[in-house]
């Protein structure tokens, strides 16, 4: 009985002291606040997009924790606006506000290189809902990408984007550079849904619904070379008789955002399939290999430049890759190297990407026949001008840039390569924006460009 007594008291007086404890946290507004932010969660403006990436951001080393940051004096709400949504296929994750004004400030965010401060952002595709006819500024931000080490800001390249009702029929629109590193970007809403994306999107969807179009043409072979960091599959696309006596190998989309290269490429494809004179003639004289998509995940999962382990796919290509990091490398160097052993080296590679400037990029490792392969590449340029709307030019001699493929590619194997970039916000020799229609029709003219190269040249 006495010990019953003595619990019950001992359990009375520890009821009173944590009551004695709360009502004086309560009193104190730091303490409360504190308090009151560890037994519930913080709700501010700040809306998150993008799935996964969420989880990263609450669980960042050094980040503040969530009751220490300043919530804004007052939550505000863009008229007409619903949702950012970011849920699809290729989406760009990003987070958002709506400012004071009413514009919607949207926060993209950064991709990460493994072992350097390099980061990058620059891909966009969300979905706005929104009222018909609802008025919206948009305004970009996280725009402060890091490369080389060296702070770099991509606002500069963001000069056009374009809106789609529906996700297929894309209209290009101007956008407005701002102070500080970021861009604007007016719309109306034509109906409740409006897409928004940096060039016209080219999906993993996209690339597999062409694979199965291709997969029974006599002409074409599509092999398995390996897979993703995510296990997804990497096929090369062969088009033409591999007895050819010339070989070109084709990659597209070694960075998640460009994704112009794959329109070009499904331009070339077609071409070379149409089944005229014209095509057979071009399939007698070569060969294609192409690599349509290298970095699948990063597509899918929208990002910008790097593959899920933090790897540039256009960099470390003077030295063997690394196949746990960079397992899509790893796989197109085996596929390459044993093309070598069998004699069937490509006698040209192109790396296709997107950037504000459009050119030829030609790299000058110190190779023993480097002025052949820059005469080579002087015939590729020529022949471009001549048949297609290229007008951007070549790199000039101090360029250098080493460990892309085509500075790799012709370094450690001697093979002739380049990378070609297509300029995302003007076509000069079309005056036009670019879009997938004109890039294809490109890529469809780049059939008698490899021909009369070949010609001309006789690697």
């Amino acid at each position: 009985m006495k010990s019953a007594l003595i619990l019950g008291l001992i359990a009375w007086l520890a009821g009173v002291v944590l009551l004695a404890e709360t009502t004086s946290q309560d009193a104190n507004p730091i303490r409360a606040s504190a308090s009151a932010a560890i037994r519930e969660p913080v709700l501010g403006r700040m809306q998150f997009t993008g799935g996964p990436r969420e989880e990263g951001l609450a669980g960042r080393s050094g980040s503040a924790p969530i009751m220490d940051r300043k919530l804004p004096d007052a939550v505000h709400q863009t008229p007409g606006l619903e949702f950012i949504d970011t849920s699809f296929e290729n989406a760009s994750p990003l987070w958002y506000e709506s400012a004071t004004d009413g514009t919607v400030r949207l926060f993209l965010l950064y991709d990460h290189e493994r072992s350097s401060p390099n980061r990058a952002a620059g891909h966009i595709h969300f979905l706005i809902h929104a009222a018909p006819g609802s008025k919206l500024t948009l305004e970009f931000l996280n725009l402060n990408n890091v490369w080389n080490g060296k702070p770099g800001s991509v606002a500069r390249e963001l000069k056009t984007l374009v809106i789609s009702e529906d996700g297929r029929n894309w209209k290009p629109m101007p956008t407005q550079a701002l102070l500080g590193n970021r861009v604007q970007l007016q719309v109306e809403m034509p109906g409740p849904r409006l897409f928004v994306a940096r060039i016209e999107p080219y999906r993993l969807s996209d690339l597999d619904r062409l694979l199965a179009k291709l997969r029974p043409h006599r002409l074409v072979r599509i092999t398995p070379i390996g897979h993703t960091v995510q296990g997804r599959p990497l096929e090369i696309i062969r088009l033409g008789h591999s007895r050819a006596p010339y070989r070109v190998f084709v990659r597209a989309r070694a960075h998640p955002w460009e994704s112009g290269g794959n329109w070009v490429a499904e331009g070339l494809i077609q071409r070379l399939l149409k089944g005229d004179a014209d095509a057979r003639r071009f399939l007698d004289c070569y060969c294609v290999y192409i690599l349509p998509m290298a970095n699948k995940d990063g597509v899918v999962r929208g990002l910008t430049r790097f593959n899920l382990q933090g790897k540039d796919l256009n960099r470390d290509w003077d030295q063997p890759a690394d196949p746990l990091l960079a397992p899509e490398n790893a796989a197109l160097e085996s596929w390459l190297e044993q093309m070598i052993r069998m004699g069937k080296a490509p006698h040209l590679a192109i790396e296709l990407h997107n950037d504000g400037g459009g050119q030829l990029h030609l790299s000058r490792p110190p190779i023993p026949k480097l002025n052949r392969h820059i005469e080579r590449i002087a015939v590729l340029e020529k022949l471009l001008r001549r048949h297609t709307w290229f007008t951007e030019g070549t790199t000039p001699p101090s360029f250098h840039n080493s460990g892309t493929l085509g500075d790799g590619w012709l370094e450690r194997y001697g093979i002739d390569a380049v990378v070609h970039e297509l300029n995302c916000n003007w076509i000069a020799g079309l005056n036009d924006y670019p879009s997938a229609r004109h890039w294809m029709s490109y890529g469809e003219k780049m059939a008698t460009v490899i021909f009369e190269y070949f010609n001309t040249v006789q690697p």
